[in-house]
């Protein structure tokens, strides 16, 4: 499905046409040259706390393409510093992604061991890395020909309920949290979950204002809603979502809709869009839907016989394809989202390791110029891929600080110990 606003000034930047500053392939080129990927979210470190239980004696970051072990479950990794290169990233929020299954305090330990493994995995590059907590630094280290690597919290579980623990996990170095994931939090609503809180509860909201007077981004992507709206609502600067697509184009609960979206608009904030095809694409949402209810209605088919259940599914899914979409699904994510709130507004935040599967053509970190081709192919303008692929990113990031910086004589917002 695919909306197109009648007129406004928002959509002057597509329909210039061809650039005159050459093919697509050159307008793409130098975009990125100018203003290289700033990518939102990376699941890096959990492949190597699943792979390697945050061992990195004997991990070669420079070339990954080896490390499949169908033993284990594991595909070849989407991240490694050939790839990097050749996908013209520039910077990256690392996800320090912790499961939201585990119990608050250890999912505490979880994400400091987290946020550990990469400050060691950038250690081990210097040549290719560098640790960044500000806007200031990212731009050093582009100067430098490095990556600007800096640390995403993904789930509010992350800080065990504490706003002092928030202000040390930012000591040493998260500069975003998204408020949920999967599940809800004591805190804010999930989007794939029962709603219990409708939104933020009064403690969610200090959670936010704490956020904002640190320089710390809110990240809404996994939040329902009710969670998006009161975070709008308490929000006193720019927020994100650090990988998110359009609800218009699937309607896969974690996606935004469009009242979110202009929400976003309005706050001054950037969507920067996922690769997963089940939020990419609303065919392979509704494939989702069909296998669950063949998955439920091949289980009590075959009750007590666990083995005929798994080979009748594997049978189903050889005959029913995923239909995974490819890059053009995800120019045409990018294209609603700018069209609707404007191209300040949109970012990139592939989720690459922390899937399992892409769209084809997206399949790795190496990728990324493909897209920005397709996207001039379109028309998109050289100053509008700039924003697209960093320069939006970059804007909202100075903004957060901006904000805290004008709060640096507030005191710390405190909240009694539960323990």
């Amino acid at each position: 499905m695919r909306h197109f606003l009648a007129a406004g000034a928002s959509l002057l930047f597509v329909l210039a046409g061809p650039s005159a500053a050459g093919t697509p392939e050159q307008v793409a080129d130098a975009a990125l040259k100018a203003a290289p990927v700033w990518d939102g979210h990376n699941d890096v470190p959990e492949q190597l706390r699943d792979r390697r239980k945050n061992v990195l004696a004997g991990f070669d970051f420079r070339d990954t393409t080896g490390t499949a072990d169908a033993a284990k479950g594991f595909g070849a990794m989407q991240t490694d510093l050939n790839r990097i290169r050749k996908g013209r990233l520039g910077a990256q929020f690392w996800s320090v992604y912790v499961s939201a299954q585990l119990p608050e305090p250890q999912a505490v330990q979880a994400t400091l061991e987290q946020i550990d493994t990469v400050k060691r995995l950038v250690a081990l590059y210097p040549s290719d890395l560098q640790f960044c907590v500000d806007s200031a630094c990212v731009t050093a280290a582009q100067k430098a020909g490095k990556v600007a690597s800096l640390v995403g919290m993904e789930g509010g579980h992350s800080i065990g309920g504490s706003l002092a623990v928030l202000r040390q996990m930012h000591a040493l170095g998260a500069r975003y949290m998204t408020l949920t994931h999967f599940k809800n939090t004591a805190w804010a609503d999930a989007a794939t979950d029962d709603p219990k809180h409708d939104g933020l509860t009064p403690f969610g909201e200090d959670v936010v204002r704490e956020m904002q007077r640190l320089g710390m981004l809110v990240d809404l992507s996994h939040v329902s809603e009710a969670t998006m709206m009161d975070a709008f609502r308490v929000a006193k600067a720019p927020v994100i979502f650090s990988h998110s697509n359009a609800r218009a184009l699937n309607s896969h609960p974690r996606n935004v809709s469009d009242a979110a979206l202009q929400a976003l608009k309005a706050n001054g904030g950037v969507l920067m869009i996922n690769f997963y095809p089940a939020y990419v694409v609303g065919e392979t949402r509704a494939w989702s839907v069909r296998r669950a209810g063949e998955k439920a209605r091949i289980e009590a088919g075959h009750i007590g016989d666990p083995a005929g259940a798994k080979a009748e599914l594997e049978a189903w899914e050889k005959a029913n394809p995923a239909p995974n979409g490819s890059l053009t699904d995800v120019a045409n994510q990018i294209d609603y989202v700018a069209k609707l709130i404007g191209p300040d507004h949109v970012g990139l935040g592939g989720d690459l390791d922390g899937i399992e599967t892409t769209v084809k053509g997206m399949e790795d970190v190496s990728t990324y110029p493909a897209l920005f081709t397709e996207l001039a192919r379109r028309g998109w303008s050289q100053a509008d891929l700039e924003k697209l692929s960093s320069r939006n990113i970059m804007r909202v990031l100075k903004a957060a600080e901006a904000y805290a910086a004008s709060r640096k004589g507030d005191a710390p917002i405190e909240n009694p110990t539960t323990f």
